[in-house]
């Protein structure tokens, strides 16, 4: 079965698209891990991120690190089951138009 082709404004800005392509292939990455490997800002990220959770593409939760003294704990980021299926269709349209 082949993906819908369906272009996704909010998917397709350049920091979002980039953090769903590096989500695409991951159950779920850790903020520090995503931020590093796009070479963000926290706050870029967080902005970025907060887009995509509230049009329900991503969820994000916290969780308390064994490894830290401290009460921060470590944000950790997946591309929901919507989001997925988005990500899926928004390639299929890039790749039309790329045809």
């Amino acid at each position: 079965m082949s993906t819908k082709a369906q272009f996704h404004e909010v998917v397709h800005a350049p920091t979002r698209l980039r953090i769903c392509g590096l989500l695409r292939r991951a159950e779920e990455l850790e903020f520090s891990v995503i931020r590093d490997a796009l070479e963000l800002s926290d706050a870029n990220l967080s902005k970025n991120l907060a887009v995509l959770a509230n049009a329900g593409l991503v969820s994000v939760r916290k969780e308390a690190s064994e490894k830290r003294s401290d009460a921060r704990r470590l944000t950790w980021v997946a591309l929901t089951g919507a989001g997925r299926e988005v990500v899926e269709q928004h390639l299929a349209a890039l790749r039309a138009i790329a045809g």
